[in-house]
């Protein structure tokens, strides 16, 4: 019994030395650097190590190789740490950057499953926010994610077994002398340096950021009270994670120590290595020539240079007043355009819409894929309020909106540049006997994202974006088949550039609301009707007017409704894999969005809620049918309806039909009334109320 408690306790005692005894410094980092590397992380001749390098949608692991005990048992608390690294964001673009990195402490070193992008390589779609992860992080972000809870694009945050920081602040540094406080951008392309400390005892975290050439201010950054002995496994790997987007961004680590139960070693500033440039430019090798040849050559390539340069001015000429200068990185060269463009040839179109026509290119410099949206603008007038705004739109963030990298004016023209979709727009998967049916799964996940994507810009970005043109074909299908909205805000461009005493309604037949086709003022709630039109365009596959259609796509759909056979309206190109429960709500919700009156469509938000699950689709029922379409009995909204009904969201919903008849035809729909009362009596559905639990 005594020798079993002695082996015990020499056990307990060697677990205790191994955790104290784990120390390690690198001031630099050769080849032969014994850390476990995965994904695109290398490590480079000068010593740097690289987590990402000039790819996008990659990412990078390094740990290191051995496990390292933080307690003793599964009941016992967390050891004590320090650790110290300096790290370095290098981007394509100096105000832009793919997401960042982090320091990570996770059971094992290769994190599988992991995403590239916002998850930072880290965690995933499915498992992020997982108390099984054990998983503590120090990010260093440099992307605004509204999913993730993010206060900006440029913080640091305590991850706590997922990417919704616990705690999260601004990047900078308070200074020793006064407290005060500066603020650092993590994607300056300069070395900083990092602390982070554990106090086991006091069960407390904090983190420090500094430029290189600063000590270590005496006030952390980021300070939190809390016990990671539950989310740490007694033994665990820690390294670094890192992720690139659609920018091609480097992520570096220079050196980096660490020590449990201790203060970490003071890295050798001078002897880290430097950051690359982004890029860089190998210069031209001279080839010995005689001097006769050269001076020769030289006249010859002088003159021929005038000559050149005469015709490329000509050529490449664009307009650039002096309200532009402070535009400077949004503005693209018409030159580096053309190029990527191969001289906007025909075989580089992928697209021709109301608002001009779209190319495919890749820039040379940095061969990132882009398109490019050829635009005629001949009036000058609100060109500068317009530039504006699309510099304003250019700093939108979200996964379900097509990125504005920046514009070009040239003559009469303006060239706007997006990311590139290699999978085209939605419309060409519903119509025309497409090559290939979307499923009712990614039909689904489309209208959700689409759904999002308007919400933000509604509601959750810092000024109101109206879209004024939602439908299929300015939805974008990405690599992974996520919808993405754009040519977001661009119909403002008539309204800069027409005569302020005519009228130009932007917008598309069968997609315009009602009081938008009188008065030619769009509004978030004229979205939610477009809205309702592309909700029943995706679930029926026929085009809300068209040539060849018999009726109108929303009088189609709602005489299905009133026949009892909703279901026979989706597109048969379904075939029988679907959800009828979806299909259904999304038939009814486009009916909903599709309401003749402004007040009884629901926001944005509410429709996001509603195909979420989380709010109840209403009924349709009490309303009253009259020659101008369908509307509530009462004049209640949409909002005041929900709320007079605590448990239950049954509220009357409209649409009319007769606007679009009379933009075709002129004419006015008639419905008999008494077909009104009976159908009123046969389709009004009570519902009871629902317990506050659901």
């Amino acid at each position: 019994m005594l020798s079993e408690l002695l082996i015990l306790l020499v056990s307990h005692v060697s677990l205790v030395a191994v955790a104290q005894d784990v120390s390690f410094i690198y001031n630099g980092f050769k080849s032969s650097a014994d850390l476990s590397l995965d994904g695109v992380a290398s490590f480079t001749s000068s010593g740097l190590l690289m987590l990402t390098n000039e790819t996008k949608q990659e990412k990078g692991h390094a740990f290191y190789p051995k496990p390292v005990t933080f307690k003793t048992s599964s009941n016992s608390s967390a050891f004590s740490f320090s650790t110290s690294f300096v790290f370095g964001i290098v981007s394509e673009y100096p105000k832009l950057a793919a997401h960042g990195l982090a320091f990570v402490i996770a059971p094992t070193r290769r994190l599988p499953g992991s995403s590239a992008s916002q998850y930072l390589g880290l965690f995933n779609e499915t498992n992020n926010g997982k108390v099984t992860n054990h998983v503590f992080a120090v990010e260093l972000d440099t992307s605004r994610w509204p999913e993730f809870n993010d206060i900006n694009d440029n913080h640091v945050g305590f991850d706590i077994n997922g990417l919704s920081s616990v705690k999260s602040t601004p990047a900078g540094y308070y200074a020793d002398h006064g407290g005060k406080f500066t603020n650092l951008s993590l994607i300056s392309g300069k070395p900083m340096q990092v602390w982070v400390d554990y106090d086991g005892k006091r069960k407390q975290i904090n983190a420090t950021l500094a430029p290189i050439h600063v000590d270590k201010p005496t006030t952390p950054l980021l300070s939190l009270g809390h016990d990671l002995s539950p989310i740490l496994s007694d033994t665990s790997y820690l390294g670094f994670s890192s992720a690139t987007g659609a920018v091609e961004t480097s992520h570096c680590i220079l050196g980096w120590s660490f020590k449990m139960n201790g203060q970490a070693q003071a890295l050798e500033i001078s002897q880290l290595p430097k950051l690359p440039r982004f890029g860089p430019k190998k210069a031209p090798e001279l080839i010995t020539i005689g001097i006769p040849v050269i001076s020769v050559i030289l006249v010859i390539v002088a003159a021929s240079g005038v000559v050149y340069f005469i015709r490329w001015k000509r050529k490449f000429a664009e307009e650039v007043e002096d309200w532009e200068l402070d535009y400077g990185p949004h503005r693209f060269k018409y030159r580096d355009l053309y190029i990527a463009t191969k001289g906007f040839r025909e075989k580089e179109l992928i697209g021709v819409g109301g608002f001009g026509r779209v190319y495919k290119g890749v820039l040379a410099k940095s061969k990132v894929e882009i398109a490019v949206k050829r635009v005629s603008h001949e009036s000058r007038q609100g060109m500068q309020e317009f530039v504006a705004e699309i510099v304003s739109i250019g700093r939108l963030r979200h996964r379900n909106l097509v990125s504005l990298l920046g514009y070009c004016r040239r003559k009469g023209e303006l060239l706007l540049v997006y990311d590139y979709m290699p999978n085209g727009s939605l419309d060409k998967y519903l119509h025309d006997q497409p090559k290939t049916t979307l499923t009712w799964n990614q039909r689904f996940r489309v209208i959700k994202g689409v759904a999002s994507g308007l919400l933000y810009l509604h509601e959750e970005w810092e000024q109101v974006v109206i879209h004024r043109d939602v439908k299929p074909s300015n939805v974008l299908i990405d690599g992974e088949l996520n919808g993405r909205l754009g040519d977001f805000g661009l119909a403002r461009l008539y309204s800069h550039g027409t005569d302020p005493q005519t009228t130009r309604i932007a917008g598309t037949l069968g997609y315009l609301a009602p009081e938008q086709a009188r008065s030619g003022k769009a509004t978030t709630s004229t979205d939610v009707y477009a809205f309702g039109a592309f909700l029943l365009e995706v679930a029926c596959g026929r085009r809300p007017v068209a040539a060849n259609q018999d009726t109108i796509l929303v009088d189609w759909v709602f005489s299905h409704w009133l026949s009892g056979a909703l279901l026979d309206a989706k597109d048969p190109n379904l075939g029988t894999d679907y959800v009828a429960e979806e299909v259904e709500l999304v038939l009814k919700l486009g009916l909903v969005c599709s309401h003749l009156d402004p007040e009884g469509r629901p926001s944005m938000r509410q429709v996001a809620q509603i195909l979420e699950g989380y709010l109840p689709l209403p009924e349709i029922s009490s309303f009253d049918i009259s020659a101008s379409g369908l509307t509530f009995k009462n004049r209640q909204g949409f909002s005041d309806f929900v709320l007079s009904y605590p448990f239950s969201t049954d509220k009357a919903f409209s649409y009319t039909s007769s606007i679009a008849d009379s933009q075709l035809s002129g004419e006015t729909k008639e419905v008999p009334r008494n077909t009104q009362k009976s159908e009123i009596d046969r389709l009004v559905v009570k519902q009871e109320p629902q317990s506050a639990s659901q």
